[in-house]
């Protein structure tokens, strides 16, 4: 039976990322291994799609700490403003890496090209195992330790094991942690769009009734499309011609990167707040989409699950310096206290989002709008929403 430190159920973003920082963080000593289903095959690992992700400077700066920042900037498009508004009305915010002495606010980088890097950072890993394709089909919990069984029979034994393996996780369904779950009643269709003005590296989050409109920057002068929409509207939306689904993207979003020329491929899901009700049970660990999965407005669902590695990573290191045991108590509770506040301060904060910007009373808009104006014109109001966004967050 192989002897591990870690086990980690998930091979994607959050679980690539969690073994490079155990590894870097523990000095190349602990003994770990990924379990991932799908066999990562370039642009074609599910985890990596067509789809990109919003990565905070603070996420940059984490990732920089483990050794990963530096392969992943080559690929990265800087954020160097973000325009926040609401379609109809005066209220806007805006935000300039410049006003804040940084090079940028953020980056997007797309999943094919996050998967391709860490990956080939595992691969380098000496005392990382990829056991891949391969799924967790037996879990039985000791003191001192956790047996697992993959679904080809092999049987491993760890310390630990962090349940990494997604928003509808199998290692924390089959340990009975629960999730609960809230249904934002909206649908994102997602797509990579072009447009006749050059994006100049600037981010948009506009509101309309029916839920926000994100366009990020990429690579290539394209942009990322988040749009956010009722479920009623999904058939329409999705069988609609590229011209009819650019012009009415035109009217939702506006003209402020002109006409939108071009769009690719279509992508839609459901909007669901999905929450682990345990970060910790007895030798397991929660993280990434696994512990929570965010609605994506203001792009907070990976700087948050980063922020639970990172955290993990450390708690695990500092525990495995002292007792040699990587899955003991101490590191697990330390970890859970650490990530209860920023977890519930951001699950609430898009959650509230989300809840104020889709109410349409007269009351709301104008509240809505008069606090976009103040907060644009007052620094002390802008300050929480720069820190949110730049990912200057306690852990």
């Amino acid at each position: 039976m192989k002897q591990y430190d870690v086990v980690i159920a998930g091979g994607a973003m959050a679980g690539a990322t969690l073994a490079i920082a155990l590894d870097k963080l523990g000095g190349g000593k602990l003994k770990i291994a990924v379990v991932e289903a799908v066999e990562p095959k370039l642009d074609l690992h599910p985890g990596y799609d067509a789809r990109s992700i919003a990565l905070s400077l603070g996420s940059a700066q984490l990732l920089d700490s483990i050794g990963c920042w530096q392969a992943l900037s080559a690929v990265a498009t800087a954020i160097s403003q973000i325009h926040v508004s609401d379609r109809g009305h005066a209220g806007m915010v805006h935000l300039d890496a410049r006003e804040q002495a940084v090079d940028a606010l953020g980056y997007v980088v797309e999943l094919a090209d996050a998967g391709r890097i860490f990956h080939q950072k595992l691969a380098e890993l000496d005392q990382v195992d990829l056991l891949c394709p391969a799924r967790i089909a037996e879990i039985e919990r000791h003191q001192h330790c956790v047996d697992l069984v993959l679904d080809s029979g092999e049987p491993l034994q760890s310390r630990l094991v962090v349940a990494a393996d997604g928003a509808l996780s199998s290692v924390c369904e089959m340990l009975g942690l629960g999730r609960s779950e809230h249904d934002f009643e909206q649908v994102a269709v997602i797509a990579n769009v072009s447009t006749d003005d050059a994006h100049q590296g600037r981010a948009f989050e506009r509101f309309t009734p029916h839920g926000p409109v994100a366009l990020l920057p990429m690579s290539e002068g394209r942009s990322s499309l988040v749009w956010c929409i009722r479920p009623d509207a999904q058939a329409e939306v999705m069988g609609w011609s590229d011209e009819e689904f650019l012009a009415q993207l035109q009217q939702a979003f506006g003209w402020r990167l002109g006409r939108l020329s071009q769009t690719g491929v279509r992508h839609a899901y459901p909007l669901l707040l999905r929450q682990s009700q345990r970060l910790t049970s007895h030798r397991i660990a929660v993280v990434g989409n696994a512990a929570q999965t965010l609605h994506p407005i203001a792009g907070q669902g990976f700087n948050l699950g980063l922020r639970d590695v990172m955290s993990l990573a450390e708690e695990v290191c500092r525990e495995w310096a002292v007792s040699k045991d990587a899955g003991h108590t101490r590191a697990l509770s330390c970890y859970r206290q650490r990530r209860e506040p920023d977890r519930e301060a951001t699950v609430g904060m898009t959650a509230g989002l989300v809840g104020v910007f889709a109410n349409d009373s007269m009351s709301f808009v104008a509240g809505r709008n008069l606090g976009l104006m103040a907060m644009d014109c007052v620094d002390v109001l802008k300050a929480p929403l720069v820190r949110r966004a730049m990912g200057q967050v306690d852990r």
